[in-house]
């Protein structure tokens, strides 16, 4: 607990402070425990990652990443290749390395370690189309990597480039075709069945996130690539109880963090990393001085990114654990010198680690690189599935800084068949009105029929981004034209859905309903998440017999008056 506080206030990637804490416990440490079995750690490793990657992919939201995944992708190929050619060429030439373990050290130090770059850039206020680059670069570089580390580590003769070239083609589009249909299949079940326990849902999620590595994995794919779009597909699909499965993949990705660097630290020999570490030096330096920013302005070359900005992603490069674990695999193959070209990835990973973590805020700051303050935060919403009735539940919350501060109920215009039910506000729950204003910190219950449930959650984001004009003035839609939630919500009554029957002469809508018909959200971070509890499930089978209640003929006068 004290390490995962000091690095958060500190700026440092816990893996230091992990690492540390193995290397104490290790040999020449306090208590002196004597571990070398690097097949072991190998494979926890692995294990490790894949965990970090599915984590990593869950908090990866699609809208800031879409923009990014041609320069990530150029990045995490082409720059991965630069990178290996000119820290290999400075390990042989500078260290004296033979070219085996040179192009060894030159693949398993270009890649970007995922834990370290999500726990270090969600901290620092970058505009999204850089930490998009970085985060999804540090998600799929590990594939083309590890196939040459793996390749360089074999016994005999390297294979010629062309044929390592082929084989990555080949994984990465296996693993990307594995991970994508996965995600897709993951979600659409867990969207449309809902199960026993809501605690069984972050289970589900991590459980469809590990079966895309091992179905990559054996078809011959790249498992970690599968695994980070698998996960990053489950994370913008709108899925049930999100908020509770985000905080459960976060857990899980600390212990696997904790777990990882600790038996990393464990393996290393302290009083054999004091010969190896001006080689380290050397080798890191050709890496963060030349190597990186060399690849990064080559591979972004066709993006036309600013210099500047090329610049923060040269140095916000960061190596973690993956690194150190990829340099057990020669020594699991037994190729000579392994011992060594261990000591220096891991004094390489540590020092420019604790460089490059805590300036890199300095340095945006240097380059007037920040975050737009107008950028509104995503909103975050959770569903509960009433599988029985139909229905879903909707708990919204609004931060401080939402525009829905000030938005009437009845402004909110959410489609036919969703409601606003409940307002907390101050500890007080009450039936709003549509009159009833909505204030900052207020707590929505709104219950909405299937078929407008992603219209209404639709409508709920456009509030939340462009306030009560929203569909007409900004945000959801074209100057002067209804917005996506709108046009979804009419296409709902045309369709007969619950709320708006296709018959003529036969209105939906109860009056109770009606009034409490309209509810936005608020802009930014605005957080909807699941109801739960037997009082609210039973609250929720009225709400949604009464939303789905037609009158005979005619419309009652309060469903005139909203209308």
């Amino acid at each position: 607990m004290a390490a995962v506080r000091i690095s958060s206030r500190s700026g440092l990637p816990s893996l230091l402070l992990y690492l540390g804490i193995g290397v104490a416990i290790g040999q020449d440490g306090i208590f002196d425990v004597h571990f070398d079995n690097a097949e072991l750690t190998q494979v926890i490793g692995y294990a490790a990652l894949v965990v970090i990657l599915a984590e990593g992919g869950l908090g990866t939201k699609w809208k800031e990443i879409r923009p990014a995944l041609p320069a990530a992708a150029v990045l995490s190929t082409v720059g991965v290749g630069i990178s290996v050619g000119v820290t290999a060429a400075g390990a042989h030439y500078l260290v004296g390395l033979d070219w085996r373990q040179a192009l060894i050290i030159g693949a398993v130090v270009s890649s970007t370690d995922a834990a370290a770059v999500f726990s270090v850039l969600r901290k620092v206020p970058l505009p999204s189309r850089i930490t998009g680059v970085l985060e999804a670069e540090s998600g799929f570089n590990d594939a083309p990597v590890l196939i040459l580390v793996v390749a360089f580590s074999a016994v005999g003769p390297v294979e010629h480039w062309y044929v390592l070239v082929g084989e990555i083609a080949l994984e990465l589009t296996i693993g990307a075709a594995i991970g994508l249909a996965v995600g897709w299949l993951g979600s659409f079940g867990l969207r449309h069945v809902a199960l026993p326990a809501s605690g069984l849902y972050p289970i589900a999620v991590m459980a469809i996130a590990v079966s895309a590595y091992a179905a990559g994995a054996l078809a011959h794919g790249s498992g970690f690539l599968a695994v980070y779009l698998a996960a990053m597909v489950l994370g913008n699909s709108k899925l049930p109880h999100w908020p509770a499965t985000r905080g459960f993949a976060d857990g899980l990705g600390w212990l696997a963090q904790i777990g990882m660097f600790v038996l990393l630290g464990l393996l290393v020999t302290p009083h054999d990393l004091v010969t190896d570490f001006w080689p380290a030096m050397v080798v890191g330096l050709v890496l963060t001085v030349v190597a990186r920013p060399l690849s990064v302005f080559v591979s972004l070359a066709p993006f036309r990114l600013p210099k500047r900005e090329k610049a923060l992603m040269s140095w916000a490069g960061l190596r973690g654990a993956v690194p150190i674990v990829l340099a057990t695999i020669p020594m699991v193959s037994g190729i000579t010198g392994s011992t060594r070209v261990f000591n220096i990835v891991f004094v390489l990973v540590v020092v420019y680690t604790l460089i490059q973590g805590p300036t890199l805020p300095w340095l945006a700051k240097a380059l007037k690189i920040s975050e737009d303050p107008s950028e509104a935060a995503d909103l975050g919403i959770e569903s509960a599935p009433l599988e029985r009735l139909r229905g879903h539940l909707l708990s919204v919350a609004i931060p401080a800084e939402s525009k829905m501060h000030g938005v009437e109920v009845g402004e909110l215009r959410l489609p036919a068949g969703a409601a606003v039910t409940l307002v907390v506000r101050d500890g007080t729950s009450f039936v709003p009105a549509p009159s009833t204003v909505l204030r900052r910190r207020d707590e929505l219950l709104v219950v909405a029929t299937d078929p407008v449930r992603d219209a209404a959650e639709a409508r709920l984001r456009a509030v939340g981004e462009g306030g009560k004009l929203a569909g007409w003035l900004g945000a959801g839609g074209e100057h002067g034209k209804p917005g996506g939630a709108a046009r979804a919500a009419t296409r709902a009554r045309a369709r007969g859905g619950p709320g708006g029957s296709g018959r003529p002469g036969r209105t939906a809508g109860s009056g109770a309903a009606r009034r409490s018909a309209g509810s936005g959200l608020p802009g930014g971070s605005t957080r909807v998440v699941g109801a739960r509890g037997p009082n609210l499930a039973k609250l929720a089978r009225k709400l949604v017999r009464g939303i789905g209640t037609v009158s005979d003929g005619r419309q009652d006068d309060s469903s005139k008056a909203h209308h």
